[in-house]
């Protein structure tokens, strides 16, 4: 759980957006009860690239729904499933409790994986490891948890609710210039200052506590434009910050190369330009075995060599998968190896 450069929050938001409306003002949308997770991205590449073997550990840095973890899992190898939402530890943990001792699920950030591995004895990672990235369906779907913007809820975003940051506090106690700052940034929102500058002036005698009065005062002031909910990008950078996501992929990606064993692969799916960003770099620049700089007198070998490229370009879904499961269509999918 990319979209021309920003994340789009899932086609189920899109969606039930397109489903409410017309609304009057005052009334809140329906909220679904019946959550679900969506279906994996890119399975196919994903088992074909990293090429999960029986015996060996895969760690699954993101399970969600599971949909990853059961593949792996049939694959033959064992699997640490890593969530930092309750709720996917859960589920996975109820729904493939059957695969015994060969399935290990831990709630954490991946970003902490050095901690689980620690506490498990587990010194390497012979299989590989997965990062699925993004928000999932069933977030989106639960009013509860703050992410939509078209059902009412708390102004909360947390996918690890143990922690304090929260998309309310943000809203109402950055300045005009953070909230600037972070619309442009995280949400590449063009009308980022003239949204930040609306907050700041409401909150001053009314704060923002719930996810609709937030998203209804966006599309008020920007208006809409096609099937695009004008609050889409605020509400992803928010998310982005309250969950330090982009923060969490440079630590894990750090962590795991670290942790990987020789000829173990690790494979990020990303949904937006920053994250794949920083995949890409960090997948170029651990994989060059040499630097050189016009100053220097001659090539130095790079300190941080550890990884062979697997995908000199990413890996996109099929137009049959794009038409299938709607949430694919701007996945990235990249692997690296360890050399």
């Amino acid at each position: 759980m990319l979209r021309q450069n920003v994340i789009d929050l899932g086609w189920i938001e899109r969606a039930l957006w397109l489903a409410l409306e017309p609304r009057a003002e005052e009334e809140e949308p329906h909220v679904i009860e019946d959550f679900e997770y969506h279906r994996p991205v890119l399975q196919r590449e994903v088992l074909g690239l990293l090429k999960p073997k029986p015996g060996l550990l895969i760690v699954d840095g993101t399970c969600g729904g599971g949909g990853h973890t059961e593949a792996l899992l049939q694959s033959g190898a064992d699997v640490l499933a890593l969530d930092q939402d309750p709720d996917a530890v859960r589920h996975v943990s109820e729904q493939l409790a059957h695969f015994g001792r060969r399935l290990i699920v831990r709630q954490a950030n991946f970003r902490h994986a050095t901690t689980v591995l620690d506490e498990l004895g587990l010194g390497t990672i012979g299989g590989g490891v997965l990062l699925d990235l993004g928000v999932s369906s069933r977030q989106l779907e639960n009013a509860q948890r703050g992410f939509s913007f078209v059902q009412n809820g708390p102004l909360d975003m947390r996918m690890d609710p143990r922690t304090k940051l929260t998309a309310a506090k943000i809203v109402n106690e950055y300045g005009e210039e953070e909230l600037t700052r972070l619309f442009r940034e995280l949400g590449e929102e063009p009308a980022a200052r003239r949204i930040a500058s609306l907050i700041v002036k409401m909150r001053r005698t009314s704060p923002f506590r719930e996810t609709l009065p937030l998203a209804r005062a966006i599309e008020k002031l920007v208006g809409r434009h096609g099937r695009h909910h004008p609050a889409t990008q605020v509400f992803q950078a928010l998310r982005m910050e309250v969950n330090d996501e982009l923060g969490a992929l440079e630590d894990g990606l750090r962590v795991f190369t670290t942790r990987l064993d020789r000829g173990a692969r690790i494979a990020v799916i990303t949904f937006h330009s920053l994250e794949d960003r920083i995949v890409k770099n960090f997948f170029r620049d651990r994989s060059r075995e040499w630097l050189d700089k016009p100053e220097w007198p001659a090539p130095q070998r790079n300190p941080d060599y550890d990884l062979k490229l697997i995908t000199p370009k990413p890996v996109e879904p099929t137009e049959e998968e794009r038409r299938t499961n709607p949430r694919s269509r701007s996945a990235k999918l990249r692997v690296a190896e360890k050399t």
